[in-house]
Protein backbone atom coordinates (compact mmCIF):
# COMPACT_ATOMS: atom_id res chain seq x y z
CA UNK A 1 0.00 0.00 0.00
CA UNK A 2 1.71 3.31 -0.78
CA UNK A 3 1.70 5.93 1.41
CA UNK A 4 -1.50 7.89 -0.89
CA UNK A 5 -3.72 5.31 0.33
CA UNK A 6 -2.74 5.53 3.74
CA UNK A 7 -3.10 9.73 3.64
CA UNK A 8 -6.18 9.04 1.90
CA UNK A 9 -7.36 7.30 5.37
CA UNK A 10 -6.50 9.98 7.08
CA UNK A 11 -8.13 12.31 5.03
CA UNK A 12 -10.90 10.60 5.32
CA UNK A 13 -10.82 10.24 9.07
CA UNK A 14 -9.65 13.61 10.04
CA UNK A 15 -12.86 15.18 7.59
CA UNK A 16 -15.74 13.06 9.85
CA UNK A 17 -17.04 13.91 12.83
CA UNK A 18 -19.28 10.86 13.57
CA UNK A 19 -17.64 7.98 15.55
CA UNK A 20 -19.82 4.97 13.62
CA UNK A 21 -18.42 6.76 10.43
CA UNK A 22 -14.88 6.79 11.26
CA UNK A 23 -15.78 3.07 13.05
CA UNK A 24 -16.74 2.02 9.01
CA UNK A 25 -13.59 4.04 7.36
CA UNK A 26 -11.36 1.87 9.74
CA UNK A 27 -12.74 -1.62 9.27
CA UNK A 28 -13.24 -1.11 5.70
CA UNK A 29 -8.93 -0.37 5.20
CA UNK A 30 -8.48 -3.12 7.77
CA UNK A 31 -10.51 -5.22 5.41
CA UNK A 32 -9.43 -4.34 2.12
CA UNK A 33 -5.54 -3.63 2.78
CA UNK A 34 -3.16 -6.40 3.15
CA UNK A 35 -0.79 -7.30 5.53
CA UNK A 36 1.77 -5.82 6.59
CA UNK A 37 0.32 -2.61 5.92
CA UNK A 38 -3.17 -2.38 7.55
CA UNK A 39 -0.95 -3.82 10.56
CA UNK A 40 1.04 -0.83 10.24
CA UNK A 41 -1.78 1.22 9.83
CA UNK A 42 -3.56 0.09 13.00
CA UNK A 43 -0.35 0.64 14.85
CA UNK A 44 -0.20 4.41 13.48
CA UNK A 45 -3.51 4.85 14.47
CA UNK A 46 -3.23 2.97 18.09
CA UNK A 47 -0.02 5.32 18.46
CA UNK A 48 2.46 2.21 18.60
CA UNK A 49 4.48 3.55 16.80
CA UNK A 50 7.89 5.47 17.45
CA UNK A 51 11.13 6.46 15.53
CA UNK A 52 14.22 7.27 17.41
CA UNK A 53 15.83 8.67 14.53
CA UNK A 54 12.74 10.60 13.32
CA UNK A 55 12.61 14.36 14.57
CA UNK A 56 10.96 17.38 13.97
CA UNK A 57 13.93 19.10 13.15
CA UNK A 58 14.87 16.98 10.56
CA UNK A 59 11.43 18.51 8.97
CA UNK A 60 12.60 21.86 9.76
CA UNK A 61 15.87 21.44 8.23
CA UNK A 62 14.95 20.51 5.11
CA UNK A 63 11.80 22.79 4.23
CA UNK A 64 13.81 25.35 5.74
CA UNK A 65 16.51 24.61 2.95
CA UNK A 66 14.12 25.61 0.45
CA UNK A 67 12.23 28.39 1.39
CA UNK A 68 12.99 31.26 3.34
CA UNK A 69 12.83 30.27 7.36
CA UNK A 70 11.28 33.65 8.18
CA UNK A 71 8.41 33.26 5.43
CA UNK A 72 8.07 29.61 6.69
CA UNK A 73 8.02 31.13 10.30
CA UNK A 74 5.02 33.14 9.17
CA UNK A 75 3.40 30.21 7.54
CA UNK A 76 3.79 27.79 10.42
CA UNK A 77 2.77 30.78 12.84
CA UNK A 78 -0.54 30.99 10.93
CA UNK A 79 -1.49 27.21 10.16
CA UNK A 80 0.13 26.13 13.40
CA UNK A 81 0.81 22.81 12.85
CA UNK A 82 4.08 21.64 11.24
CA UNK A 83 3.44 18.58 9.49
CA UNK A 84 0.40 20.95 7.33
CA UNK A 85 2.72 23.74 6.69
CA UNK A 86 5.34 21.50 5.44
CA UNK A 87 2.75 19.69 3.51
CA UNK A 88 1.33 22.39 1.82
CA UNK A 89 4.73 24.88 1.45
CA UNK A 90 7.03 21.99 0.27
CA UNK A 91 8.16 23.02 -3.17
CA UNK A 92 8.22 20.97 -6.69
CA UNK A 93 11.45 18.54 -6.68
CA UNK A 94 13.64 19.30 -8.64
CA UNK A 95 15.35 16.98 -12.36
CA UNK A 96 16.36 14.95 -9.04
CA UNK A 97 14.88 11.54 -8.67
CA UNK A 98 13.84 9.45 -5.31
CA UNK A 99 15.97 6.50 -5.42
CA UNK A 100 16.30 7.57 -9.16
CA UNK A 101 12.40 6.56 -9.99
CA UNK A 102 10.69 9.26 -7.70
CA UNK A 103 8.44 7.43 -6.81
CA UNK A 104 5.87 7.27 -3.90
CA UNK A 105 6.91 4.98 -1.13
CA UNK A 106 5.29 1.92 0.37
CA UNK A 107 3.82 2.57 4.18
CA UNK A 108 5.84 -0.18 4.81
CA UNK A 109 8.74 0.98 3.50
CA UNK A 110 8.58 3.88 5.18
CA UNK A 111 8.28 2.17 8.33
CA UNK A 112 10.76 -0.50 7.60
CA UNK A 113 13.20 2.53 7.01
CA UNK A 114 12.79 4.81 10.09
CA UNK A 115 13.59 1.72 12.06
CA UNK A 116 16.51 1.10 10.78
CA UNK A 117 18.15 4.11 9.42
CA UNK A 118 20.71 6.41 11.12
CA UNK A 119 19.95 9.99 12.13
CA UNK A 120 22.05 11.13 8.84
CA UNK A 121 20.26 8.36 6.57
CA UNK A 122 16.63 9.79 7.76
CA UNK A 123 16.88 13.08 6.83
CA UNK A 124 18.13 12.04 3.45
CA UNK A 125 14.69 9.68 3.43
CA UNK A 126 12.90 12.65 4.70
CA UNK A 127 13.68 15.26 1.66
CA UNK A 128 13.21 11.61 -1.24
CA UNK A 129 9.80 11.03 0.44
CA UNK A 130 8.89 14.77 0.69
CA UNK A 131 9.83 15.19 -3.46
CA UNK A 132 7.81 12.17 -4.40
CA UNK A 133 4.53 12.61 -2.59
CA UNK A 134 1.72 14.86 -3.23
CA UNK A 135 0.58 17.17 -0.30
CA UNK A 136 -1.62 14.98 1.23
CA UNK A 137 1.39 11.81 1.51
CA UNK A 138 3.27 14.54 2.63
CA UNK A 139 0.94 15.43 5.24
CA UNK A 140 0.53 11.94 6.08
CA UNK A 141 4.37 11.07 5.80
CA UNK A 142 4.91 13.81 8.47
CA UNK A 143 2.01 13.09 10.77
CA UNK A 144 3.27 9.63 11.15
CA UNK A 145 7.16 10.53 12.02
CA UNK A 146 5.78 12.68 14.48
CA UNK A 147 3.69 10.34 15.98
CA UNK A 148 0.59 12.76 15.99
CA UNK A 149 -1.89 12.00 14.17
CA UNK A 150 -4.51 14.19 15.34
CA UNK A 151 -7.36 12.51 13.07
CA UNK A 152 -10.14 12.21 15.72
CA UNK A 153 -9.47 8.62 16.17
CA UNK A 154 -8.79 7.25 19.80
CA UNK A 155 -6.81 4.15 20.67
CA UNK A 156 -9.90 2.66 21.63
CA UNK A 157 -11.63 3.43 18.86
CA UNK A 158 -9.34 2.01 16.83
CA UNK A 159 -9.54 -1.22 18.68
CA UNK A 160 -12.93 -1.00 18.62
CA UNK A 161 -12.92 -1.35 15.03
CA UNK A 162 -10.65 -4.72 15.08
CA UNK A 163 -13.46 -5.83 17.47
CA UNK A 164 -15.92 -5.76 14.62
CA UNK A 165 -14.07 -6.25 11.89
CA UNK A 166 -14.07 -9.83 14.15
CA UNK A 167 -16.88 -9.73 15.61
CA UNK A 168 -15.73 -10.13 19.33
CA UNK A 169 -15.97 -8.06 21.98
CA UNK A 170 -13.61 -5.41 22.38
CA UNK A 171 -12.61 -6.24 26.13
CA UNK A 172 -11.43 -9.25 24.22
CA UNK A 173 -8.97 -7.06 22.14
CA UNK A 174 -7.73 -5.03 25.23
CA UNK A 175 -6.65 -8.21 27.06
CA UNK A 176 -4.19 -10.01 24.36
CA UNK A 177 -3.33 -6.39 23.05
CA UNK A 178 -0.19 -5.42 25.42
CA UNK A 179 1.23 -9.31 24.31
CA UNK A 180 0.70 -8.16 20.83
CA UNK A 181 3.11 -5.95 18.28
CA UNK A 182 3.23 -4.70 14.98
CA UNK A 183 1.94 -5.20 12.10
CA UNK A 184 -0.31 -7.29 13.87
CA UNK A 185 -0.22 -10.37 11.74
CA UNK A 186 -1.43 -12.99 14.95
CA UNK A 187 -4.28 -10.69 15.51
CA UNK A 188 -6.11 -10.26 11.83
CA UNK A 189 -5.44 -14.09 11.74
CA UNK A 190 -7.60 -14.61 14.67
CA UNK A 191 -10.43 -12.36 13.69
CA UNK A 192 -10.56 -13.16 10.36
CA UNK A 193 -10.58 -17.27 11.59
CA UNK A 194 -7.49 -18.45 10.20
CA UNK A 195 -5.94 -19.16 13.74
CA UNK A 196 -6.72 -19.16 17.23
CA UNK A 197 -7.02 -16.25 19.58
CA UNK A 198 -3.70 -15.44 20.35
CA UNK A 199 -2.45 -15.98 24.17
CA UNK A 200 -3.31 -13.04 26.10
CA UNK A 201 -0.40 -14.41 29.21
CA UNK A 202 2.03 -11.91 28.85
CA UNK A 203 3.63 -10.54 31.82
CA UNK A 204 2.45 -7.24 32.53
CA UNK A 205 -0.50 -7.05 30.45
CA UNK A 206 -3.43 -4.72 30.85
CA UNK A 207 -7.02 -5.41 32.16
CA UNK A 208 -10.25 -3.85 30.89
CA UNK A 209 -11.33 -1.36 33.63
CA UNK A 210 -14.82 -1.20 35.86
CA UNK A 211 -15.96 1.77 35.66
CA UNK A 212 -18.85 2.91 37.84
CA UNK A 213 -22.21 4.56 36.73
CA UNK A 214 -23.13 8.20 38.52
CA UNK A 215 -25.66 8.19 41.46
CA UNK A 216 -29.13 9.57 41.45
CA UNK A 217 -30.03 9.99 45.25
CA UNK A 218 -33.74 10.13 44.17
CA UNK A 219 -33.95 7.30 42.31
CA UNK A 220 -31.49 4.81 43.17
CA UNK A 221 -31.40 4.87 46.85
CA UNK A 222 -34.98 3.99 46.95
CA UNK A 223 -34.16 0.87 44.77
CA UNK A 224 -31.07 -0.30 46.67
CA UNK A 225 -30.28 -1.55 49.99
CA UNK A 226 -27.85 0.00 51.90
CA UNK A 227 -26.74 -3.27 53.17
CA UNK A 228 -25.86 -4.73 49.68
CA UNK A 229 -23.12 -1.80 49.37
CA UNK A 230 -19.33 -0.77 50.75
CA UNK A 231 -18.04 2.94 50.15
CA UNK A 232 -15.26 4.67 49.89
CA UNK A 233 -13.70 7.67 49.29
CA UNK A 234 -13.63 9.14 45.59
CA UNK A 235 -10.05 10.17 45.92
CA UNK A 236 -9.05 13.18 43.18
CA UNK A 237 -6.29 11.88 40.80
CA UNK A 238 -6.39 9.55 37.63
CA UNK A 239 -7.29 5.92 37.76
CA UNK A 240 -4.42 3.61 36.98
CA UNK A 241 -3.83 0.05 36.78
CA UNK A 242 -0.17 -1.01 38.39
CA UNK A 243 0.99 -4.44 36.97
CA UNK A 244 4.10 -6.42 38.25
CA UNK A 245 4.07 -9.78 36.74
CA UNK A 246 7.50 -12.46 36.06
CA UNK A 247 9.65 -9.12 36.08
CA UNK A 248 7.86 -6.92 33.92
CA UNK A 249 6.33 -4.08 35.69
CA UNK A 250 3.71 -1.37 34.00
CA UNK A 251 1.69 1.72 35.52
CA UNK A 252 -1.23 2.23 32.78
CA UNK A 253 -4.23 4.83 32.72
CA UNK A 254 -8.01 3.26 33.19
CA UNK A 255 -7.71 3.51 28.64
CA UNK A 256 -4.36 1.41 28.82
CA UNK A 257 -2.02 3.67 27.69
CA UNK A 258 1.35 2.70 29.33
CA UNK A 259 2.54 5.91 31.43
CA UNK A 260 5.54 3.98 32.92
CA UNK A 261 7.92 6.22 32.00
CA UNK A 262 6.07 9.06 33.27
CA UNK A 263 6.32 7.37 36.65
CA UNK A 264 9.84 5.69 37.15
CA UNK A 265 9.06 6.29 40.96
CA UNK A 266 6.18 4.32 41.26
CA UNK A 267 7.10 1.53 38.93
CA UNK A 268 10.23 0.78 40.95
CA UNK A 269 7.64 0.96 43.78
CA UNK A 270 5.47 -1.98 42.41
CA UNK A 271 7.98 -5.11 44.18
CA UNK A 272 5.45 -7.79 44.20
CA UNK A 273 3.44 -10.19 41.67
CA UNK A 274 0.11 -9.38 40.94
CA UNK A 275 -1.93 -6.45 39.62
CA UNK A 276 -3.47 -3.70 41.98
CA UNK A 277 -6.18 -1.01 40.79
CA UNK A 278 -6.10 2.25 42.21
CA UNK A 279 -5.74 6.13 42.05
CA UNK A 280 -2.71 7.63 40.81
CA UNK A 281 -1.99 10.32 43.33
CA UNK A 282 0.97 13.10 44.73
CA UNK A 283 1.59 11.61 48.62
CA UNK A 284 3.86 13.26 50.86
CA UNK A 285 4.49 10.93 53.93
CA UNK A 286 1.10 9.31 53.57
CA UNK A 287 -0.59 12.29 53.21
CA UNK A 288 -2.60 13.48 50.22
CA UNK A 289 -1.47 16.46 48.13
CA UNK A 290 -4.48 18.59 45.87
CA UNK A 291 -4.67 17.31 41.95
CA UNK A 292 -2.78 20.42 41.08
CA UNK A 293 0.29 19.20 42.50
CA UNK A 294 -0.76 15.70 40.39
CA UNK A 295 -0.48 18.01 37.00
CA UNK A 296 2.62 18.60 37.52
CA UNK A 297 3.65 15.28 36.89
CA UNK A 298 1.06 14.36 33.76
CA UNK A 299 2.24 14.83 30.13
CA UNK A 300 5.53 14.41 30.65
CA UNK A 301 7.69 11.89 28.75
CA UNK A 302 10.84 11.93 31.25
CA UNK A 303 10.85 13.69 34.71
CA UNK A 304 14.15 14.92 36.70
CA UNK A 305 14.94 13.63 39.67
CA UNK A 306 13.72 17.77 41.11
CA UNK A 307 10.24 16.85 40.11
CA UNK A 308 9.87 13.57 41.53
CA UNK A 309 11.78 14.49 45.20
CA UNK A 310 9.03 18.07 44.64
CA UNK A 311 5.88 15.86 43.28
CA UNK A 312 6.20 12.15 45.05
CA UNK A 313 3.74 9.75 43.35
CA UNK A 314 1.63 7.23 44.74
CA UNK A 315 -0.73 4.24 44.42
CA UNK A 316 -4.52 4.18 47.04
CA UNK A 317 -5.25 0.83 46.16
CA UNK A 318 -9.07 0.48 45.60
CA UNK A 319 -8.93 -3.63 44.01
CA UNK A 320 -6.77 -6.40 43.41
CA UNK A 321 -7.26 -7.84 39.63
CA UNK A 322 -4.39 -10.43 40.53
CA UNK A 323 -2.98 -12.34 43.22
CA UNK A 324 0.22 -13.72 42.12
CA UNK A 325 -0.66 -16.15 39.84
CA UNK A 326 -4.25 -16.29 40.71
CA UNK A 327 -6.97 -14.09 38.83
CA UNK A 328 -9.81 -12.45 41.42
CA UNK A 329 -11.81 -10.68 38.94
CA UNK A 330 -14.32 -13.33 39.03
CA UNK A 331 -14.74 -13.45 42.67
CA UNK A 332 -17.57 -10.95 45.07
CA UNK A 333 -15.82 -7.82 45.41
CA UNK A 334 -16.27 -8.06 49.41
CA UNK A 335 -13.23 -11.06 49.19
CA UNK A 336 -11.22 -9.32 46.79
CA UNK A 337 -11.37 -6.49 48.99
CA UNK A 338 -10.18 -8.96 52.15
CA UNK A 339 -7.54 -9.93 49.70
CA UNK A 340 -6.50 -6.07 48.84
CA UNK A 341 -5.96 -5.16 52.65
CA UNK A 342 -3.49 -8.47 53.52
CA UNK A 343 -1.54 -7.87 50.12
CA UNK A 344 -1.02 -3.98 50.49
CA UNK A 345 -0.18 -4.72 54.43
CA UNK A 346 2.65 -7.04 53.10
CA UNK A 347 4.20 -4.12 50.84
CA UNK A 348 7.43 -2.68 51.88
CA UNK A 349 6.80 0.91 50.28
CA UNK A 350 5.35 3.45 51.54
CA UNK A 351 3.90 4.28 48.06
CA UNK A 352 1.19 2.55 48.10
CA UNK A 353 -1.05 2.62 49.99
CA UNK A 354 -5.03 1.28 51.27
CA UNK A 355 -8.35 3.21 50.26
CA UNK A 356 -10.21 2.48 53.30
CA UNK A 357 -13.68 1.47 53.48
CA UNK A 358 -16.49 3.67 55.11
CA UNK A 359 -18.68 2.55 57.73
CA UNK A 360 -22.77 3.63 57.26
CA UNK A 361 -25.53 2.00 58.13
CA UNK A 362 -28.15 4.43 56.43
CA UNK A 363 -27.98 6.06 53.31
CA UNK A 364 -29.03 9.16 55.13
CA UNK A 365 -25.74 8.98 57.12
CA UNK A 366 -23.80 8.05 54.36
CA UNK A 367 -25.49 11.74 52.65
CA UNK A 368 -24.12 13.57 55.98
CA UNK A 369 -20.64 11.84 55.70
CA UNK A 370 -20.08 13.02 51.71
CA UNK A 371 -21.42 16.76 52.83
CA UNK A 372 -19.32 17.21 55.64
CA UNK A 373 -16.14 14.76 55.46
CA UNK A 374 -13.75 14.21 58.35
CA UNK A 375 -10.58 16.24 58.34
CA UNK A 376 -7.45 14.66 56.77
CA UNK A 377 -7.61 13.54 53.10
CA UNK A 378 -10.94 12.84 52.81
CA UNK A 379 -11.39 16.68 52.40
CA UNK A 380 -9.71 17.01 49.12
CA UNK A 381 -11.72 13.68 47.55
CA UNK A 382 -14.55 14.04 45.15
CA UNK A 383 -16.95 11.99 46.84
CA UNK A 384 -17.93 9.06 47.50
CA UNK A 385 -17.93 5.36 45.52
CA UNK A 386 -20.49 2.48 46.51
CA UNK A 387 -19.93 -0.70 45.37
CA UNK A 388 -21.63 -3.99 45.96
CA UNK A 389 -20.38 -6.64 48.25
CA UNK A 390 -21.07 -9.12 45.79
CA UNK A 391 -19.94 -7.82 42.31
CA UNK A 392 -17.52 -9.06 40.11
CA UNK A 393 -14.77 -6.93 38.38
CA UNK A 394 -16.69 -6.50 34.68
CA UNK A 395 -15.07 -4.80 32.45
CA UNK A 396 -16.81 -2.06 30.90
CA UNK A 397 -19.49 0.24 32.78
CA UNK A 398 -22.21 -2.12 34.01
CA UNK A 399 -25.60 -0.89 35.36
CA UNK A 400 -25.91 -1.62 39.35
CA UNK A 401 -22.70 -3.03 40.74
CA UNK A 402 -20.87 0.33 41.47
CA UNK A 403 -21.77 4.16 41.56
CA UNK A 404 -19.65 7.03 41.99
CA UNK A 405 -21.23 10.03 44.25
CA UNK A 406 -19.98 13.63 43.41
CA UNK A 407 -19.82 15.32 46.73
CA UNK A 408 -19.50 19.17 45.04
CA UNK A 409 -22.58 19.80 42.97
CA UNK A 410 -20.68 22.90 41.63
CA UNK A 411 -18.37 21.50 39.68
CA UNK A 412 -18.89 19.92 35.81
CA UNK A 413 -17.06 18.52 33.40
CA UNK A 414 -17.55 20.38 29.95
CA UNK A 415 -15.67 20.27 26.39
CA UNK A 416 -13.70 22.95 25.00
CA UNK A 417 -15.78 23.74 21.73
CA UNK A 418 -13.98 27.55 20.47
CA UNK A 419 -10.37 29.52 21.62
CA UNK A 420 -10.14 32.81 21.15
CA UNK A 421 -6.96 34.97 21.05
CA UNK A 422 -6.41 36.94 24.51
CA UNK A 423 -4.91 40.56 24.80
CA UNK A 424 -1.66 42.06 26.53
CA UNK A 425 0.54 39.54 27.49
CA UNK A 426 -1.44 36.70 26.00
CA UNK A 427 -2.19 38.16 22.84
CA UNK A 428 -0.05 35.27 20.88
CA UNK A 429 -2.09 32.86 22.72
CA UNK A 430 -5.12 31.26 22.60
CA UNK A 431 -6.09 31.66 25.71
CA UNK A 432 -9.85 32.57 25.78
CA UNK A 433 -12.19 29.44 26.13
CA UNK A 434 -15.72 28.09 25.32
CA UNK A 435 -16.97 24.63 26.59
CA UNK A 436 -19.43 22.58 26.48
CA UNK A 437 -21.80 19.76 27.37
CA UNK A 438 -23.50 17.21 25.69
CA UNK A 439 -27.24 16.71 24.91
CA UNK A 440 -29.16 14.94 22.91
CA UNK A 441 -31.64 15.67 20.21
CA UNK A 442 -34.90 14.52 18.97
CA UNK A 443 -33.00 11.89 16.53
CA UNK A 444 -31.05 10.30 19.65
CA UNK A 445 -27.90 12.17 18.81
CA UNK A 446 -25.43 13.19 21.47
CA UNK A 447 -24.02 16.61 20.57
CA UNK A 448 -22.09 19.82 22.29
CA UNK A 449 -24.00 22.75 22.99
CA UNK A 450 -22.16 25.95 24.82
CA UNK A 451 -22.65 26.56 28.40
CA UNK A 452 -19.84 28.81 29.13
CA UNK A 453 -16.38 30.86 28.97
CA UNK A 454 -13.94 31.25 31.33
CA UNK A 455 -10.17 32.90 30.87
CA UNK A 456 -8.26 32.04 34.27
CA UNK A 457 -7.98 28.85 36.49
CA UNK A 458 -4.87 27.90 34.77
CA UNK A 459 -0.84 28.16 35.08
CA UNK A 460 1.13 29.97 32.53
CA UNK A 461 2.43 26.54 31.49
CA UNK A 462 -1.05 24.78 31.54
CA UNK A 463 -1.91 28.32 28.79
CA UNK A 464 1.14 26.80 26.35
CA UNK A 465 -0.50 23.35 26.83
CA UNK A 466 -3.49 24.22 25.72
CA UNK A 467 -2.71 26.90 23.33
CA UNK A 468 -0.54 23.72 21.61
CA UNK A 469 -4.10 21.35 21.88
CA UNK A 470 -5.80 24.12 20.20
CA UNK A 471 -3.38 24.81 17.40
CA UNK A 472 -2.98 21.37 16.64
CA UNK A 473 -7.00 20.44 17.06
CA UNK A 474 -8.16 23.29 14.90
CA UNK A 475 -11.04 22.45 12.17
CA UNK A 476 -12.51 26.00 11.21
CA UNK A 477 -11.17 29.49 12.02
CA UNK A 478 -13.33 32.50 12.46
CA UNK A 479 -11.14 35.90 12.75
CA UNK A 480 -9.64 35.91 15.84
CA UNK A 481 -11.37 32.46 16.75
CA UNK A 482 -11.07 28.48 16.38
CA UNK A 483 -13.29 26.16 16.63
CA UNK A 484 -11.24 23.07 18.25
CA UNK A 485 -12.17 19.16 17.43
CA UNK A 486 -14.60 17.92 19.90
CA UNK A 487 -16.52 14.78 19.77
CA UNK A 488 -16.93 11.63 21.57
CA UNK A 489 -13.40 10.53 21.11
CA UNK A 490 -11.41 13.65 21.24
CA UNK A 491 -11.73 16.51 22.93
CA UNK A 492 -10.29 18.62 25.99
CA UNK A 493 -12.35 18.31 28.81
CA UNK A 494 -12.45 21.54 31.68
CA UNK A 495 -13.13 20.82 34.99
CA UNK A 496 -15.17 23.96 35.18
CA UNK A 497 -16.44 25.60 38.38
CA UNK A 498 -18.90 28.39 38.96
CA UNK A 499 -20.74 30.04 41.93
CA UNK A 500 -24.00 29.67 40.58
CA UNK A 501 -26.29 28.39 37.74
CA UNK A 502 -29.69 30.21 36.27
CA UNK A 503 -32.09 29.93 33.56
CA UNK A 504 -31.24 31.94 30.17
CA UNK A 505 -33.47 32.99 27.34
CA UNK A 506 -29.95 34.39 25.64
CA UNK A 507 -28.12 30.99 25.76
CA UNK A 508 -28.56 28.38 23.29
CA UNK A 509 -28.84 26.08 26.07
CA UNK A 510 -30.98 27.65 28.30
CA UNK A 511 -28.88 28.15 31.23
CA UNK A 512 -26.44 30.96 32.36
CA UNK A 513 -23.26 30.32 34.81
CA UNK A 514 -22.29 32.50 37.23
CA UNK A 515 -18.33 33.22 37.57
CA UNK A 516 -17.21 30.28 35.34
CA UNK A 517 -13.26 29.39 35.72
CA UNK A 518 -11.32 26.24 34.74
CA UNK A 519 -10.82 24.32 38.15
CA UNK A 520 -8.28 21.72 36.29
CA UNK A 521 -7.41 20.46 33.13
CA UNK A 522 -8.43 16.57 32.39
CA UNK A 523 -5.98 15.35 29.83
CA UNK A 524 -6.80 11.91 31.32
CA UNK A 525 -9.99 11.95 30.35
CA UNK A 526 -12.47 11.20 27.23
CA UNK A 527 -14.39 13.78 25.75
CA UNK A 528 -17.53 11.35 25.80
CA UNK A 529 -17.61 11.75 29.72
CA UNK A 530 -18.15 14.66 29.95
CA UNK A 531 -21.04 15.81 31.68
CA UNK A 532 -25.09 16.21 30.05
CA UNK A 533 -26.82 19.26 29.75
CA UNK A 534 -29.53 17.65 32.12
CA UNK A 535 -27.07 17.78 34.75
CA UNK A 536 -26.62 21.35 34.70
CA UNK A 537 -29.95 21.74 34.83
CA UNK A 538 -30.70 19.69 37.95
CA UNK A 539 -28.53 22.05 39.37
CA UNK A 540 -30.28 25.08 38.81
CA UNK A 541 -31.09 27.46 41.72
Amino acid sequence: MSMRAFAHLLDRLSLTSSRNAKLILIQDHLRQTPDPDRGYALAALTGALSFNAAKPAFIRKAIEARMDPQLFAWSYDFVGDLAETVSLVWPAPSSRKWLGANRPPELSEVIDALHSASRPEVQRLIEGWLDALDPDGRWALLKLMTGGLRVGVSSRLAKQACANLGGVDIGEIEEIWHALAPPYGDLFAWLEGRSERPSPDAPGRFRPVMLAQPLDEEVDFQKLDPADYLAEWKWDGIRVQAVSERGERRLYTRTGDDISASFPDVVEALDFEGAIDGELLVLRDGALASFGDLQQRLNRKTVDAKLLAAFPAGIRAYDLLMDGETDLRALPFETRRARLEAFVASLKTSRIDLSPLQPFSTWKALAALRLEPPEGDARLSEGLMLKRRDSVYEPGRPKGPWFKWKRDPRLIDAVLMYAQRGHGKRSSFYSDYTFGVWREDEDGRRTLTPVGKAYFGFTDEELKQIDKFVRDHTIERFGPVRSVRADADVGLIFEVAFEGLQRSSRHKSGVAMRFPRINRIRWDKPAREADELATLEAMLD
